[in-house]
């Protein structure tokens, strides 16, 4: 057994292979051998400092993972050794083996591999709260996912052709806006070589999107502000450019009375939201509206390369580790 510690918050470099020592579970937990388990842009906000890492340091990153039971502790229903599981909690996967409460377990189907449902947990469960109850769109209304070649934008992406609205996203490179064509954004705007604010408004013929969901942050927000229709949502859920410091509330009148939140994911899976969620989004997989695409995976003791890839965003859809 062994895990992937920082001792304290850095570059890629602070991460180091440690053996570690896991006994049997207590009341309400599981051990949790790792197959797989998911890397998102949050890791690296904790591995550098930007964000607080759970618990503090030396810490052990990660927010979701997939593997099998090896044991249950006493007055844990609905688990048993040898069960397929995968989980999203807040930091603690970048290991072999772990101690989970066994309550924020959910079952893998047999049509979800273990890397998809390890590359999955998070991203999609984001993008499921994202256009269920940030703001869901109607039929006839068009939105803008910004980073729409990520983990999130693809899966958000997918999900929202498969309920037939409109998406325009942004994405750097060709390479990034073919995936996001594939993902089943009616339109993709590389900002690389356009400015999206006046892409998206020939677009729309003026009128502005419905909501933005916005992931970047520092670089995007003042133009994500400006291509809103009246009334509209400002969906901001990450900060991959930075964060976003000059945010006023006059910002929102001056745009057309918009509305804007910061949502957080593990407000949205709180006790029982986890299951529903969670078999909506493996419902959406086995039947193949939504393809989750592992295309990057490193072994666990490689995860400096991997933060440094993914920060680099050499990256495309979802990255794993294999312990």
């Amino acid at each position: 057994m062994y895990a992937m510690i920082a001792d304290e918050a850095g570059g890629p470099q602070v991460f180091k292979k440690q053996e570690i020592k896991l006994g049997k579970p207590r009341k309400g937990q599981a051990l949790v051998r790792h197959t797989a388990i998911g890397m998102n842009f949050i890791d690296i906000y904790q591995r550098s400092g930007l964000y607080p890492a759970p618990g503090g340091y030396p810490a052990i990153l990660g927010c979701e993972g997939a593997g099998v039971v090896e044991a249950v502790g006493a007055g844990v229903d609905g688990l048993k050794e040898g069960d397929r599981v995968a989980y999203t909690i807040p930091g603690g996967s970048y290991c072999s083996h772990r101690m989970i409460a066994a309550d924020r377990l959910v079952k893998i189907p047999a049509k979800v591999s273990d890397e998809v449902a390890a590359a999955c947990m998070l991203k999609g469960l984001t993008a499921h709260y994202l256009i269920h109850d940030c703001y869901k769109p109607k039929k006839d209304d068009t939105v803008l996912v910004h980073a729409a070649a990520g983990g999130v934008g693809l899966i958000a992406g997918q999900w929202l052709s498969a309920n037939g609205i409109t998406a325009i996203g942004t994405a750097g490179g060709p390479e990034k806006c073919k995936l996001a064509k594939a993902a089943g954004y009616a339109h993709v705007i590389d900002y690389k070589k356009d400015d999206f604010v006046a892409k998206t408004m020939r677009l729309t013929k003026k009128q502005g999107v419905a909501a933005v969901y916005d992931s970047v942050g520092k670089d995007t927000y003042p133009g994500s502000l400006e291509v809103l229709r009246d009334f509209g949502y400002f969906v901001s859920f990450g900060q991959s450019s930075g964060m976003v410091e000059d945010f006023k509330l006059a910002d929102l009148s001056a745009n057309g009375s918009l509305f804007a939140t910061r949502p957080t994911l593990f407000h949205f899976i709180k006790g029982d939201e986890l299951g529903k969620r969670s078999r909506q989004l493996f419902r959406m997989i086995a039947s193949g509206k939504i393809d989750i695409q592992v295309n990057q995976t490193y072994p666990l003791k490689d995860v400096a390369k991997a933060h440094r890839d993914l920060n680099a965003r050499k990256t495309t859809g979802q990255t794993v580790l294999l312990p």
